[in-house]
């Protein structure tokens, strides 16, 4: 396994800078991730930079659905349906424990319109995916699977399957599995300017912002796989709206739900959703313009968060939630190609690849087909490469992870494992100390993953650990306030930060979480 990702990583960071690669991505999100991963197993010599943390942008705050879509069907998008599903059924197959199938259930009510419809989309859902499923349940079997619903006027409900992931740990197997394949990846090196020889791009003006020293890296290609922020470095391809999407995390006692929930705003008539996530329970979303700057951390409004309490209440009255109920939030902004749309929800989630000299673009797309983005791009890299003429078929996302070795970790921890850490799930096991095969309180985390994080994958910050590489700080009160000393004591040993650094670590962390993670204290447009 490659091991850059170790504590001293950064110091093959000047002798990387030194090489001629022949692709550059510039970009840690999951597109990034996936082009990475993509052009190492064929064989390219890839290199990819992001100048904060590894999914740190859009692909750490998603809705965390792996689905077909449905919404896209309706709008008459056969084709994005049609290779959602595909990439869907293709991750449920390659990384289980990272991407499980997650159920719908949709409560019907007298009056309401739209049954017969949802039931034909579903069926051609079915047929999509290669599945039959039993999609229409008269009140009382509808009521087994979601209890908790308004029962004034319920007349049955429709379910459905589609499955959900832990968006951020998708991202660092997908970088995982490209560095095993010999690409590196390196976090909060920024690109700030491209290269241009005799009018082609030749690589980036790469800095290294944790080392305060800056570089210029040769790449025969260069990939622009930045996201909402597509277009800063050469002020072209198509014209984005950013759109964001903001979530609330509850407790699963607070919202117990064995099934995921799907609901049309009483206010708008648009969808919103609750399902069990990582022991809790995950809420959303909104899709507005996201009118502020693109340079800092985007966070919920308090608009958003009265529109999905309004949404909770009206579809679980007798629990009674508010937004002392909340965990935390998030929100994250979708970088959506402009469509023309008044509707921000009518906008298509389809991306767009472009390229001239020695630069390649992405632009939009969505979570679930990140790889058919990647083979879309390294299309367009195939064609500025002489020589190189891969087929870029697809093949399996992941390898199967080997055998782990005879531990006392129970099976269903050593599948999670597993799913988020492939080859690395065996050592994570070995390194962790006693009594962390424990589960941190309120989440499906063990204490070894934090060690293993802190020892191995990059943590540079605070929240790279809380908010990324682990989901603590979204599953617990405070971002895990309460718990910060067993926190330290497994992770600054490993991080080897003395007490001065961690302490502002925690100070800095915290301000963070109460400003971008914790209840709205002002309005945001």
């Amino acid at each position: 396994m490659n091991d850059l990702w170790r504590r001293d990583g950064r110091a093959e960071l000047p002798g990387l800078m030194q090489k001629e690669w022949d692709l550059l991505v510039i970009g840690g999100g999951i597109t990034g991730a996936g082009i990475l991963l993509e052009a190492a197993r064929r064989g390219l010599k890839a290199l990819l930079v992001e100048r904060r943390d590894f999914a740190w942008g859009t692909s750490s705050r998603s809705s965390k659905l792996v689905h077909g879509g449905l919404r896209y069907l309706k709008d008459g998008h056969l084709h994005l349906t049609r290779e959602s599903v595909r990439e869907r059924e293709s991750l449920l197959r390659d990384a289980p424990g990272l991407v499980e199938p997650q159920g719908f259930a949709f409560a019907h009510y007298e009056g309401q319109r739209g049954k017969r419809s949802f039931l034909a989309g579903l069926a051609i859902y079915d047929l999509l995916a290669g599945r039959r499923e039993r999609h229409w349940l008269p009140t009382e079997a509808f009521l087994e699977r979601a209890p908790n619903v308004a029962r004034e006027g319920l007349a049955g409900g429709i379910v459905y399957t589609d499955a959900k992931t832990d968006d951020a740990r998708l991202v660092l197997r997908v970088l995982g599995e490209a560095m095993d394949h010999g690409a590196a990846a390196l976090n909060y090196v920024a690109a700030r300017s491209l290269i241009r020889v005799d009018g082609r791009v030749a690589g980036a003006v790469l800095h290294d912002e944790i080392g305060d020293a800056t570089h210029e890296l040769k790449a025969r290609v260069v990939v622009d796989a930045t996201g909402a922020w597509s277009g800063a470095l050469h002020g072209k391809g198509p014209r984005l709206r950013p759109l964001r999407g903001s979530h609330l995390i509850l407790p699963a006692w607070r919202l117990p739900l064995s099934q995921a929930v799907s609901l049309m705003h009483p206010h708008d008539g648009r969808p919103v959703f609750a399902y069990p996530w990582e022991g809790t329970t995950l809420v959303g979303t909104t899709d507005l313009d996201h009118e502020q700057t693109m340079d800092s951390e985007a966070r919920i409004s308090r608009a958003e968060l009265d529109y999905l309490l309004a949404a909770l209440q009206a579809q679980f009255p007798q629990l009674g939630l508010g937004e002392s109920d909340v965990l935390s939030t998030y929100a994250g902004v979708r970088p959506v190609i402009a469509g023309g749309h008044a509707d921000a929800s009518r906008e298509g989630r389809e991306h767009s690849v472009w390229s001239e000299d020695g630069l390649v673009a992405v632009a939009g797309g969505k979570l679930t087909t990140f790889r058919t983005i990647a083979l879309d791009a390294l299309k367009q890299v195939r064609a500025q490469l002489p020589g190189w003429r891969d087929e870029l078929q697809p093949c399996r996302v992941f390898a199967p992870p080997p055998a782990a070795s005879a531990t006392q970790a129970p099976a269903g921890m050593l599948r999670r494992l597993q799913g988020r850490h492939g080859a690395r799930a065996g050592v994570l096991l070995a390194a962790a100390g006693e009594g962390e095969y424990e589960i941190v309180p309120g989440t499906e985390t063990p204490w070894a993953e934090l060690r293993w994080a802190a020892r191995a994958e990059a943590v540079q910050r605070l929240d790279d650990l809380l908010l990324r590489r682990t989901r603590l700080g979204l599953q617990l009160k405070e971002g895990g306030r309460a718990l910060m000393p067993r926190i330290r004591a497994i992770c600054q040993p490993e991080l080897g930060w003395i007490d001065a650094r961690w302490a502002k670590e925690e100070q800095d962390y915290a301000a963070l979480w109460r400003a971008h993670y914790g209840l709205p204290q002002e309005e945001t447009t």
